[in-house]
Parts: structure tokens; sequence; C-alpha cells
């Protein structure tokens, strides 16, 4: 993976605060808990996640599903988006493509991926994935587009 994260300024500390909890809330159990998906660095238009594998995640093939690794990168690159978002704001992802270059299996271990914000935008927002297996090597690649929501102004009504 050629991503530098160290080119990608940190995070305002009000803003790491709100990740600190990802996947450990307390109050419901989320997808991203279910498959086991780690955080390990947060930037502001950058996110890096692992997803420890583990023999649930394969396919009859002896592979690792697409699924498991389409979920990451969909969660990396839409954490970096979030990145860029106030607090109140929030997304959905308008649309998804993932090109998978080889596959995942138990001799090449752990999953990685970063993600990282290509455009921003009133409305919209692009970022692109990569994801590798323990060795480095290029397993997958993904872009997103996801349209941004905003709190309506107080006073202001819709329509």
């Amino acid at each position: 993976m050629v991503v530098i994260a160290e080119r990608f300024a940190p995070l305002p500390p009000e803003k790491l605060q709100r990740w600190a909890t990802f996947g450990a809330w307390p109050d419901s159990t989320y997808f991203s808990q279910v498959v086991g998906i780690v955080v390990e660095e947060l930037r502001t238009d950058y996110a890096r996640m692992r997803l420890p594998y583990r023999p649930e995640l394969n396919q009859p093939a002896g592979v690792v599903h697409g699924g498991a690794i389409a979920t990451l990168l969909d969660t990396v690159m839409a954490c970096a988006v979030h990145t860029k978002l106030a607090a109140g704001e929030s997304y959905t992802t308008l649309d998804f493509d993932v090109r998978f270059v080889r596959g995942v299996n138990l001799q090449s271990g752990r999953m990685r991926a970063v993600g990282d914000v290509v455009h921003i935008g009133r409305r919209v927002a692009t970022a692109k994935g990569e994801l590798a297996d323990a060795e480095g090597r290029l397993c997958a690649h993904a872009t997103t587009t996801c349209l941004i929501t905003r709190p309506e102004p107080a006073g202001k009504e819709r329509g």
C-alpha cells in the first residue's frame, strides 16, 4: 500500500475523543463489532483498520469471503470521510465499487486496509481504499461516494 499516514494531519482532540469507543459501544452491538474490525489509526481524511483473520471469515475454497473484504474496505473509507464531518453530521453510501486482486488465506494472515478522502463537498464525498495481506500485498481496492447529511439550522423548516 502506497498511502503514507504522515501526510494527513492529526485529528483534533475533540474528534479523536469521539472515535475512542469505536467498536466498543455499550448500548448496542453493531456490524463492525460482529466481524471484528479494529481501528489502528485515524487522521484527518484518513483511516487505517484491520480485520484479524479467523476461519469463520472463509468461503468454501479456503480464502476470505469477498463480503468480509468489502466490509473492511467500506468501513475504512466511510470512517475516513467521517473524520471530516462535524458533530451531528452523518453520511450514507451512494456508491461502492470493489476490485479483488488476490485472495487472502490462512497463510497470508491478517487483513489491513487504509482509506482516504479524495474529495469532500457540501453534499457529496468520495474516498478510496486499499486492502493488503500480512505481507503487504494488495488484495483489493475500492472507491465510494457518500451523501453527506447535516442537521437543519434551528428555525429553518424543510420544504
